[in-house]
């Protein structure tokens, strides 16, 4: 739905600091909104989690006001009053949700499950609505009344802070969505592919030459497409035709299933086509096109190409592992057990993921602090804010830094950031020697330019290629890419983040005409997790 369409919304109104859940984060919010409104004399108050009596009263007395449209005196038995008695007031006025039906479950302590069945009327039409929520009933801080912990999934689960609820014709026509031979693609059938089908739906459906209906929706605060809930009134579906590939589709979505917090992306070296993306991961995010994250190792793919291009090594020149190396008073070291070999060439550098060999020759002439973003700029088509993907993406950064961030730079940590989507572009590049953006829909469709950029000479391709091979069959990603058979290629990457204890695994790879990478935050090392997303999406594209 269009920004300005005159809808009946909810809007989630949220004040600062709200939104804490927990009986750590309730009390600090009950200080700040005074427990709802409601007095009591502090000799009076009660302290400790509430009582199961306590519990169900208040969540019968909430239920029944919300289910009369009485929104101040629901309101007044949360513990943010202000921020939810004008989500309630809209529910019924201007949502159109009449005919309020709730029914709680059993309690599980001081958290209450329910389910809500509603009518939403718009316009002449009317659709019953039902789903499932649950709360939690906390103790207000300065009048120990026992109230429901006000959040936006009180209303509906899926409501976010900021998001609203719309009811109105959509702005954007519904869209059938098929992928590169036709087959329809649905979120039912591909669940990570909602958000996305979600953009290409608001981005596309004028063009795709269908009619709109009326729904309700979700309208979200970080201006992503609207989550459609429930049709009243359906329109026509245009035929939007991307260049997904339903099988690799499939393959990426049970991959990821596997892992929290995972995202993967698969590309067409040959044509920048993507095949699949798939994201498993509780806030909805596209993290696998709009991450923004270190890689870790998976960088070194484009500093070798550096070190090549500027003279520094070749695959079979020099490129020493020592224990450990220092860059301008910072001290960089491999992970535990890796033997040092003083005598080691790039690729065997390469293929052990040694991180000092990197950073013992990122000092030699004549490379300065740009070289690494002018080779990620200029030849890998990164970090430039110009892909046109069809929805909205993220094109990598790798800043021109000194100190000891440039070293850590070099090894996929410091200030670089990725995402899948990036990396397997990367990989693309590395195996063809041709920079080819990433696209999803066709630029044929909208006339968009697709980004351009330089790519790799010929020899430097070539030895990016064999690397990554030698890797795959020798190195730190054999493991993973074990059973694969084919052309096979991969690079594996562990990033650290500050303050967590578990390190990002990441992991890209090619497998002929296909090239994929993916990303497990907190899944350790890049052949524990990300690897085996990534197998398991080139042996379907294969």
């Amino acid at each position: 739905m269009a920004k300005g369409v005159k809808a009946a919304v909810i809007g989630s109104v949220f004040a600062v600091m709200v939104g804490a859940a927990g009986y750590g984060g309730y009390t600090f919010v009950n200080a700040l909104s005074g427990d709802g409104g409601a007095g009591g004399a502090a000799a009076e108050r009660k302290s400790g989690p509430p009582s199961g009596d306590e519990v169900r009263a208040t969540t019968a007395k909430f239920f029944a006001a919300w289910e009369k449209g009485q929104a101040a005196r629901a309101a007044a038995l949360t513990n943010n009053a202000a921020a939810a008695e004008p989500l309630l007031t809209a529910y019924a006025e201007e949502a159109h949700l009449t005919d309020v039906r709730i029914t709680p479950g059993a309690a599980h302590g001081t958290r209450v499950p329910y389910a809500v069945k509603a009518t939403v009327s718009y316009d002449g039409k009317s659709e019953p609505l039902s789903y499932r929520s649950e709360l939690t009933v906390v103790r207000g801080l300065t009048t120990g009344r026992a109230l429901v912990d006000w959040q936006p999934t009180v209303v509906h689960p899926q409501l976010r802070r900021g998001d609203t609820l719309v009811t109105a014709e959509s702005a954007s026509p519904p869209i059938e969505a098929v992928d590169r031979d036709g087959t329809v693609l649905t979120k039912e059938k591909y669940p990570s592919l909602g958000p996305i089908l979600d953009a290409l739906r608001e981005k596309y459906g004028d063009e795709a030459g269908g009619s709109p209906g009326v729904e309700l929706a979700i309208r979200h605060a970080d201006q992503s497409a609207d989550t459609p809930l429930l049709t009243l009134a359906k329109g026509r579906p245009g035929r939007l035709e991307t260049s997904l590939s339903a099988r690799v589709q499939a393959a990426a979505e049970k991959a990821v299933r596997k892992y929290a917090e995972s995202s993967v992306v698969a590309v067409e070296p040959s044509t920048g086509r993507i095949l699949a993306v798939a994201n498993h991961r509780d806030d909805g995010f596209n993290a696998a096109f709009q991450g923004k994250v270190a890689p870790g190792s998976v960088m070194k793919i484009i500093t070798s190409a550096m070190l090549i291009d500027n003279g520094v090594t070749t695959m079979n020149g020099p490129a020493p592992c020592p224990d450990e190396a220092m860059w301008q008073g910072q001290t960089f070291k491999n992970l535990t057990g890796m033997k040092p070999n003083p005598n080691a060439s790039l690729a065997n550098s390469f293929l052990r993921s040694c991180n000092t060999a990197f950073i013992k020759l990122i000092d030699e002439k004549p490379l300065t602090d740009a070289s690494l973003t002018q080779e990620a700029e200029e030849r890998f088509g990164l970090g430039r804010g110009d892909w046109k993907t069809g929805i909205e993406s993220f094109d990598g950064s790798v800043p021109t830094v000194s100190g000891p961030d440039r070293a850590a730079n070099a090894i996929g940590q410091g200030q670089v950031q990725m995402n899948p989507l990036n990396m397997a572009s990367v990989t693309a590049t590395a195996i063809t020697g041709t920079f080819r953006q990433p696209y999803l829909v066709s630029p044929k469709l909208d006339d968009r330019r697709l980004a351009q950029a330089r790519g790799l000479p010929a020899g430097t391709a070539a030895q990016l290629k064999q690397m990554m091979r030698l890797t795959a069959t020798q190195g730190t990603a054999a493991r993973a890419m074990a059973g694969l058979g084919g052309d096979i290629g991969a690079k594996t990457g562990s990033a650290e983040v500050d303050g967590v204890a578990v390190s990002d695994s990441w992991f890209t790879g090619f497998r002929n005409d296909v090239a994929a990478a993916a990303m497990v935050q907190k899944g350790g090392h890049g052949g524990d997790a990300a690897g085996p997303i990534v197998a398991a999406v080139l042996q379907a594209g294969g």
